[in-house]
């Protein structure tokens, strides 16, 4: 049984192949797409400008939850704080500034200290 989901995902690709195929109805077709989803499955003829296009959006999409790569260690995932998963080191220039703000030790940036001291 098909849920409303994947349905969706097998519409969106073929109303996608659909329309492009629609601009260049005459390009070489360079393959078949088969999608799979709960059950249903389709097959999809690729064109040569549909299967660019389709490289080009999946390479091309970035996910707004992606922090990117640690600066330190090279492979751990930021999270939402900067902080990397892996080795723990505060990432980016907002990241240290929190950092600084929180001070050594600091659990928290309630800690930080009085912006007016020094004036």
């Amino acid at each position: 049984m098909s849920t409303p989901h994947s349905a969706d995902v097998l519409a969106a690709v073929r109303e996608f192949v659909t329309r492009l195929d629609e601009l260049d109805a005459e390009a070489p077709v360079v393959g078949e797409l088969t999608l799979g989803l709960d059950g249903s499955a389709e097959q999809l003829r690729l064109r040569a400008p549909v299967a660019r296009a389709l490289i080009e959006a999946l390479r091309g999409y970035h996910d707004p939850r992606d922090r990117g790569t640690c600066a330190h260690c090279g492979t751990g995932r930021l999270d939402d704080d900067f902080v990397c998963r892996g080795c723990g080191i505060v990432n980016g220039l907002f990241g240290q500034t929190l950092a600084g703000f929180a001070g050594p030790g600091a659990d928290s940036l309630t800690n930080r200290p009085d912006p007016t001291l020094g004036d």
